[in-house]
C-alpha cells in the first residue's frame, strides 16, 4: 500500500465528521485508488503540483494551524492526498508526534510519542470475537468515542496465541495491506514477542523463524515482506510462591534513537537519520505501595484509572543489563494502562514508545497468567 493511500485511509475514517465505531466505517472502505510509486499522476493533479512552493507551504501551514484536533485534522491529511508534491510538502511541514504530540498520518503510529506530556488513548475490548480497538482520546472524559487508530484480534495456533494488529478493524489478517504487525506468546502466556510488518530501521533483517513469517507460502509478491521484523519482547516473572503483589513485567524494545546534534537540522533530514538508528530500551513495571487502610496495592494513575485490576500497570525505564553503570528512571512513567470499565481501558504513552509498541505491550496484559499472579 502506498504512503498516499495509507494517509487517505487514515483521513477517511472521519469522512462524515462524526464519531462512529470501526464496524460502521472501517479503514478498508472502498475509495478511489491512489497511484503507486512510479505511476503517472493525472493531468489535473499535475496542475496542482506546479503551484509555487512558497504558496503551497503557506497553505499547508495555515491548514495545520487551524485544524489541530480530530476530526477537523482530516483536512491536513487531505492536503497530503492531492498529489505527490503536496504529500512531500505536507509531511515536511507536519512534525512527528515527538515534536507536536499529535497523531496525523498512519506512519505516526510507529513514531515515538512526546517526551513531556503523554498521548492519551483508550482500548475497547469485544469479548465475543476477541477483538481490541485502540482509539485516540479526543476529550478528557471516559465517555469520549475517540479517533480509531488500530485493531487487534486474538487467534490461537496450537499452544500459542497471536494478536494480529491492523489499521482496518474488519480486515485482520497477515495478508492484508492494512496489517502492521503482530504479537505472539509462548505456550504459558508469560513471554511475548512483538513483530513489525516493516523494518524498524534501514538494514534490519526479517525474522527467519517459522513464527516470524507472514505467509506459509514462499511465493509472494516482492513488494510485501515475507517475514516480520522482531522489535521487542515482553515477559512476566513467575510467582510460584504466590506472594502478594501485582504482576511483574520486563520489556526489551528496539526504538528509534536520534543521534546528537540534530536539533538544527531540517525536518526531512531528521526523519532520514532516525530511520538509520535504533536503540535498545528496557522497561519494567513500577513497584506499587501497599495501602494499609484499603488493604490493596496502589499506584497513582492521576485519575486515568478508576477500577482495580491485576491488569493495571505502569512502566518506567530500567537499567539495561548490557550497559554497565547505566541508571534507570523510576519516576517518569513511559506507559500506563488501566481499567475504567468492564471492557474499557486507558493507555497513555510517551517517548521512546510509539502507539503501535504501546498497544502491543498492553495486549499482553489480557488473559490469565496463573503462574504470575
Amino acid at each position: 500500500m502506498s504512503a498516499r493511500r495509507r494517509a487517505y485511509l487514515f483521513s477517511k475514517s472521519f469522512s462524515s465528521c462524526r464519531l462512529v465505531s470501526p464496524s460502521e466505517e472501517p479503514f478498508g472502505e472502498a475509495m478511489r485508488p491512489a497511484p503507486e510509486v512510479g505511476e503517472e499522476e493525472p493531468a489535473a493533479e499535475d496542475r496542482w503540483s506546479r503551484m509555487l512552493p512558497e504558496l503551497l507551504g503557506e497553505i499547508v501551514r495555515r491548514v495545520e494551524k487551524s485544524e489541530d484536533r480530530w476530526p477537523l485534522r482530516k483536512s491536513v491529511v487531505s492536503c497530503a492526498c492531492v498529489c505527490r508534491r503536496w504529500r512531500e510538502v505536507t509531511t515536511g511541514v507536519i512534525g512527528n508526534p515527538r515534536e507536536t504530540g499529535k497523531i496525523t498520518f498512519p506512519s505516526s503510529l510507529k513514531q515515538p510519542g512526546p517526551s513531556d506530556l503523554p498521548i492519551q488513548c483508550f482500548i475497547k475490548r469485544n469479548k465475543r470475537n476477541s477483538t481490541f480497538y485502540l482509539y485516540l482520546s479526543l476529550a478528557k472524559t471516559f465517555m469520549d468515542k475517540g479517533k480509531f487508530l488500530l485493531a487487534a484480534r486474538r487467534f490461537r495456533h496450537g499452544a500459542h496465541v497471536e494478536y494480529i494488529i491492523s489499521l482496518d478493524a474488519d480486515d485482520l489478517s497477515q495478508g492484508s495491506n492494512a496489517y502492521v504487525g503482530k504479537l505472539r506468546s509462548d505456550f504459558l502466556g508469560t513471554k511475548f514477542t512483538i513483530y513489525d510488518s516493516r523494518p524498524p530501521f534501514n538494514g534490519a533483517k526479517a525474522s527467519s523463524s517459522r513464527a516470524g513469517r507472514r505467509f506459509t507460502s514462499k511465493q509472494i509478491s516482492p513488494q510485501v515482506p515475507a517475514g516480520n521484523f522482531e522489535i521487542g519482547q515482553v515477559s512476566y516473572k513467575f510467582n510460584l510462591l504466590k506472594s502478594r503483589g501485582p504482576r511483574r513485567m520486563l520489556c526489551t524494545l528496539q526504538c528509534p534513537s536520534a543521534p546528537e546534534n540534530m536539533e538544527d537540522e531540517p525536518h526531512p533530514q531528521k526523519m532520514l537519520k532516525e530511520e538509520n538508528h535504533a536503540g535498545s530500551v528496557v522497561l519494567k513495571n513500577k513497584a506499587p505501595r501497599w495501602h494499609e487502610h484499603l488493604q490493596c496495592w496502589c499506584l497513582n494513575f492521576h485519575g486515568r484509572v478508576t477500577v482495580a485490576s491485576v491488569k493495571n500497570f505502569q512502566l518506567v525505564a530500567a537499567a539495561d543489563p548490557n550497559q554497565p553503570g547505566e541508571m534507570g528512571n523510576e519516576e517518569t512513567v513511559l506507559l500506563q494502562f488501566g481499567k475504567v470499565g468492564d471492557d474499557m481501558f486507558t493507555m497513555d504513552y510517551r517517548q521512546p514508545l510509539s502507539a503501535f509498541q504501546a498497544f502491543a505491550i498492553c495486549l499482553t496484559s489480557f488473559g490469565m497468567k496463573f503462574a504470575c499472579e
